[in-house]
């Protein structure tokens, strides 16, 4: 491409959003993916939450070239879908492992590359193959979901004290990617109130209470869980329902401020 002063832009540029969702197990996480403008899912093998949904679906993928061809299906054909939605990135990684496997003719990714984690490496390869291809459905103006589910894991903070938190369940190289990649984090959960009774001989004792299994859509990060966002997804409220309506209110709102 060649480069002038002509081809110099202003202002800002709204495109589809790349949103990665993660959330706890049975929390609602498809239901609300559902309920994005126009949305089309692809179920990847090993996940079935999106069955009892009213929408639109590919057949399940079963193989990383599948994946690739919903994508190019969507690029390359008139349609009238909005969003695509990808249930889940948790289950599309073992996915991405097994067509490594069968390429390098070894058992375990492990081994692929020689190990000393290149395999690793070369799945997240794969992944930045899947990202482009997405962008390219940005670039038609297709927003972008990719679902996760979350592990709870120990956290060493470099600057205080370790503490446990929700992290994507994936490869870190696959995650530090989809973050960097994502243009809003959310994270779904109930909200838990730790309520401290007295144990005898001055002890105490904490239980967790649920708050009435509501369910919240958090949308920046604290030292719990994941999220955050740019632009416009950096300034929406950090706790709403979880539901669609409630997160697209949430942003127009802040576009218009």
């Amino acid at each position: 491409m060649a480069f002038d002063l002509s081809s110099i832009q202003k202002g800002v540029v709204h495109k589809a959003p790349r949103i990665v969702l993660l959330g706890v197990e049975k929390i609602g996480k498809s239901t609300f993916a559902a309920g994005a403008d126009n949305c089309i899912f692809l179920p990847i093998k090993g996940e079935e939450g999106v069955d009892d949904l009213p929408c639109a679906k590919f057949p399940r993928a079963e193989t990383l070239d599948d994946v690739l061809s919903a994508i190019g299906t969507l690029y390359s054909q008139e349609h009238e879908y909005e969003t695509f939605v990808i249930d889940s990135v948790s289950a599309l990684e073992p996915v991405v492992w097994e067509s490594l496997c069968q390429q390098n003719n070894c058992d375990s990714i492990e081994k692929v590359g020689g190990g000393y984690g290149k395999g690793y490496t070369e799945a997240a390869n794969k992944f930045r193959q899947i990202m482009e291809g997405l962008d390219a459905l940005r670039s038609k103006g297709i927003a972008v979901i990719l679902i996760g589910h979350v592990k709870v894991k120990r956290f060493d903070d470099p600057l205080g004290d370790s503490y446990d938190q929700y992290q994507f369940d994936v490869h870190e190289k696959v995650s530090n990617g989809l973050f960097r990649w994502a243009d809003c984090i959310l994270f779904a959960n109930t909200k838990t109130v730790v309520k401290k009774e007295d144990a005898g001989f001055g002890a105490e004792k904490k239980r967790g209470i649920d708050m009435k299994r509501e369910r919240y859509l958090f949308t920046q990060k604290t030292p719990g869980h994941p999220g955050g966002g740019r632009g416009v997804y950096g300034k929406i409220p950090y706790e709403m329902p979880l539901n669609w309506e409630s997160f697209k209110s949430a942003v127009s709102d802040a576009a218009n401020q």
